[in-house]
């Protein structure tokens, strides 16, 4: 794999409008950016190739975030992804990156993560800014550990490269109060509807 660099954003958050935290919010965001070997292929090409280096991506850089944040995988809260492919790829190469497999060894890596994690893939130039959606790890009604942060590398992606990014959070968005339905009152609802 040919991976030009990598680029890691680390936030504290210790205060939100005012009210300290409780505890103070860590998150990380880890980047890399690499060769897209689909760049200026015919569409329809094999994306095999972009699966394979996900499932590489998605442990390392996982390794990585958990080493800067500092913290074990029982710390974390929520989760996420996102691909920006250059302008010499398509759409569906940030697809293969995100969706068939990458989620898969993220969970192997923290050995946890039951809920669908956020991810959406864009294609774009450099400086092109991704909005990373935080979601839970293991209770998907956990609506306090939804959260999302815009990130940005000034120079990647190149027509020819991926930017993928991975994330962690350690707890919920900062004073959350939104409550929402839980399971059980989603459940219920859903029984309503009867079979007809």
């Amino acid at each position: 794999m040919d991976i030009r660099k990598t680029v890691t954003l680390v936030e504290e958050i210790n205060s939100e409008y005012g009210a300290r935290a409780g505890t103070p919010l860590r998150r990380v965001a880890i980047a890399a950016v690499f060769k897209n070997p689909l760049a200026g292929k015919a569409a329809g090409a094999d994306l095999q190739p972009l699966i394979d280096l996900s499932l590489e991506l998605g442990v390392s850089l996982t390794k990585s975030a958990l080493a800067t944040l500092g913290a074990a995988p029982a710390q974390l809260r929520s989760y996420t992804k996102a691909a920006l492919v250059g302008t010499g790829g398509d759409l569906e190469h940030g697809a293969a990156m995100i969706h068939p497999r990458l989620g898969m060894a993220m969970r192997r890596t923290i050995r946890r993560g039951r809920v669908i994690i956020p991810g959406h893939a864009k294609v774009g130039p450099p400086g092109t800014t991704v909005d990373l959606l935080y979601g839970p790890l293991d209770a998907g009604w956990d609506l306090d550990a939804v959260d999302s942060t815009p990130v940005v590398i000034h120079d990647a992606p190149r027509p020819d490269e991926i930017v993928l990014w991975i994330g962690y959070a350690t707890g919920p968005r900062v004073n959350a109060r939104s409550k929402g339905p839980d399971q059980k009152e989603v459940d219920a609802l859903i029984a309503s509807f009867g079979n007809g």
